[in-house]
């Protein structure tokens, strides 16, 4: 029991050692004299005659204190004048600094950065160390603390490698060129003949060669002269696609066939593909077609296209004319010589060695071959096992077909071919380049990836750049209106107007919120906050849901952020920030979606889909079959009598399990589910066209003759918003 209070009194004794070393310190500090270890001669004698050893080990203890607390003193102003020197003059500042960066670069606390940001009108609730700060918010910060600043050099990016497949050389030795096929396009006005001619030509090739009918279509064909000569005739692309291939500077087709009409003379598209044909500076050859009617003129023709620069030879011109009849098949053979004489005229030829070149016609996904393309080769000869590029995609050839689906081992220029082996269909129009090996492929893919998405932030970025100049110049005017206020005060004016909604029931807020969908806007800068705003503010559907943005500001997504999104049901979009696995596991408890993006146009794109998951879906009707009343009767059943109507399917089908309508002079008297169906005397699940029935509805309702018994099938459809942001 004595010893246990001589321990307690020893430490009592210690512990008034060291606040005696403390009171040294502080009048240390004070007079400025040398701190020393302090004797302790003034404690009670009777305290060192209960234990005669503890005043030996009281001052070693003390000194040793003493001693340490020295060097941690010195320790201490070491680290605080590493951590804060005292810095005058300039500092150096970048874009997206954040708070702690600053602080740092100025050699203040971040208490001081706080400070400084009362005079902005940043709400400080959200801003934390790792926040981002705007560039005018960092000048102001570092002029309010009495100093100047300059920007920091950028680094340079480093350019990444082109590696990109570009075309051969283009080589005029004679001994290396040899004579190719033409390609010939056929254009005209709507329902002149042009398909017709295809058609026709088409026939006359499969009787030439005693083959069966075509089986398999892929754009492009080939008709084999008496004479030996070869035609590639190219199925109608449509002016869309042939200025896409004339944009490209691809020239595939050599020859334009302008198909006119005898009895019309020139339209509006005939002139539109006159036009076309010159852009691309492909020469012409007239065909004047159903010449065996008998109102058809085709001297009228050939003077109205006088008019846009078209003069036949018989007018001292260069264009050949010839006069046909696709249905017929009259005269097609003297437009075939047509062609081959001005083909010879042009001297068409290619280079049938080295790597291939070409250009896709078409391009369709089959389900047992996957994507497949029809193309024509301009240079090279294309076999089994290339390696191909075209757009953004890439194949190894694994078969090639020709027009009749047959297989091919080969394909020289001028040949019309389907290739096998893609990885994603490519566009009509785009050019083939063969390359070396599969990961040569994939590197010029990855290139050309790389420059779409760089063209399109280089694009999204202009937008927000001028976005920010318009958005702020109304910000600045909306802010004047209270520059009076604290931050504190428009924060309050902020709760007091959603103040009715935070305190409302949560069944209450939920049915408020059905058709609503609240928002809240989190950036990495205050300009890209503002451009995303300016784009909301184009939203025009609030009779389809209404868009209320509840919070926006920038920085990272902060616990403030989840309570917001939960106390309005929202849904939290941030552009080029981070939410870090705590904030993500809070909003997945709450039941909160957190959206983040770097790229505008898809932030954009994910909010419209948000947006379309809000609407509630639409009924469809889907009609399957029409029935016509040709007489009435009634049954009695029991002691009713159930009029029953004797019906005939004009169209689709009748189906006992999907519901039924009666329309009476185009309008509808009843909807609903039918009591029986028979065909004669049996019941019948389906009646099929022109079958006769007979048939009685779930309500008692008197049937007229003329009547219509439309069979349809409800199906719900999700609507899809009709805002158009503008991208």
């Amino acid at each position: 029991m004595n010893q246990g209070l001589l321990l307690r009194f020893e430490n009592l004794v210690q512990l008034r050692g060291a606040c005696r070393q403390l009171r040294a310190l502080s009048s240390r500090k004070v007079c400025g004299a040398q701190w020393k270890p302090v004797e302790l001669s003034a404690h009670p004698v009777g305290s060192l005659l209960l234990h005669p050893q503890l005043c030996q080990k009281h001052r070693l203890i003390s000194a040793a204190l003493s001693q340490c607390r020295h060097l941690a003193t010195k320790e201490e102003a070491k680290k605080k004048k590493k951590k804060i020197p005292l810095t005058r003059g300039e500092v150096e500042i970048r874009q997206k600094m954040t708070v702690e960066e600053l602080a740092q670069a100025m050699g203040k606390d971040i208490d001081h950065i706080y400070e400084a940001l009362l005079y902005t009108d940043i709400n400080l609730d959200s801003v934390e160390p790792d926040s981002i700060l705007h560039e005018n918010h960092i000048k102001m910060i570092v002029q309010k603390s009495g100093m100047k600043y300059k920007s920091a050099k950028l680094k340079e990016e480093k350019e990444r490698k082109n590696t990109d497949a570009v075309k051969r050389q283009v080589v005029n030795y004679p001994a290396v060129l040899t004579p190719r096929p033409p390609v010939v396009t056929i254009l005209g006005h709507v329902d002149h003949g042009k398909t017709t001619l295809l058609d026709s030509l088409r026939k006359t090739q499969v009787a030439s060669m005693e083959a069966g009918g075509i089986t398999q279509h892929i754009g492009a064909f080939i008709v084999h002269m008496p004479s030996g000569e070869k035609i590639t005739f190219l199925d109608t692309p449509g002016h869309a696609a042939f200025s896409a291939m004339r944009a490209r500077g691809t020239n595939v087709t050599d020859i334009v066939i302008l198909v006119v009409a005898a009895e019309d003379g020139v339209m509006q598209q005939t002139i539109e593909s006159i036009q076309h044909a010159k852009n691309a500076g492909v020469p012409l050859i007239l065909a004047i077609n159903k010449c065996d009617k008998p109102e058809a003129d085709p001297e009228r023709v050939k003077k109205e296209l006088l008019a846009h620069d078209v003069v036949c030879e018989e007018f001292g011109g260069d264009v050949q004319a010839v006069n046909i009849s696709a249905l017929k098949g009259e005269n097609l053979m003297v437009l075939a010589e047509a062609i081959v004489a001005l083909a010879e005229m042009l001297e068409l030829k290619a280079d049938a060695t080295g790597l291939v070149e070409g250009t896709i016609i078409e391009s369709r996904k089959d389900k047992g071959k996957g994507p497949l393309t029809t193309a024509i080769i301009q240079r090279g000869t294309l076999k089994k096992g290339c390696v191909l590029v075209a757009g953004k995609t890439w194949a190894k050839v694994r078969f090639l077909f020709d027009e009749n689906g047959k297989a091919m081992d080969a394909a020289s220029p001028g040949i019309p071919v389907e290739i096998m082996g893609w990885k994603e269909c490519p566009s009509a129009g785009d050019e083939i380049l063969e390359v070396e090996s599969e990961q040569r492929a994939q590197e010029v893919v990855a290139w050309r990836t790389y420059v779409e998405q760089q063209e399109k932030m280089k694009k999204d970025l202009e937008v927000i750049e001028a976005k920010q100049k318009e958005h702020r110049l109304e910000y600045e005017k909306q802010q004047q209106k209270l520059a009076h206020l604290t931050w504190r005060q428009k924060k309050a004016l902020l709760y007091k107007a959603n103040k009715h909604l935070m305190f409302s029931r949560p069944k209450e807020r939920t049915e408020m919120d059905e058709n609503t969908l609240s928002l809240i806007v989190k950036g990495d800068v205050d300009g890209s906050v503002e451009a995303i705003l300016n784009i909301l503010d184009s939203y025009d559907c609030e009779d389809e849901c209404k868009l209320d943005i509840v919070y926006f500001g920038m920085g990272d997504i902060s616990e403030n952020d989840i309570n917001l999104a939960e106390a309005f049901n929202g849904v939290i979009f941030g552009f080029s920030v981070k939410a870090n696995e705590s904030i993500k596991k809070l909003a997945d408890k709450k039941g909160i979606k957190i959206k983040l993006h770097n790229i505008i146009y898809k932030l954009i794109e994910d909010l419209k889909n948000e947006l379309n998951s809000r609407l509630p879906p639409t009924v469809v009707e889907t009609t399957i079959g029409e029935a016509s009343v040709l007489d009435t009767f009634s049954v009695t059943v029991g002691k009713n009598k159930i009029p029953v109507a004797g019906c005939r399917v004009h169209k689709g089908l009748l189906d006992r399990k999907m519901k039924f309508k009666l329309i009476r002079n185009r309008d509808v008297i009843w909807k609903g589910c039918l009591s029986s169906l028979k065909h004669h005397k049996d019941d019948a699940q389906v009646i099929k066209m022109g079958m006769d029935c007979g048939l009685s509805l779930d309500k008692n309702l008197e049937f007229s003759i003329g009547d219509e018994i439309i069979c349809y099938e409800e199906k719900e459809v999700q609507q899809t918003t009709s805002w158009d942001p503008g991208f």
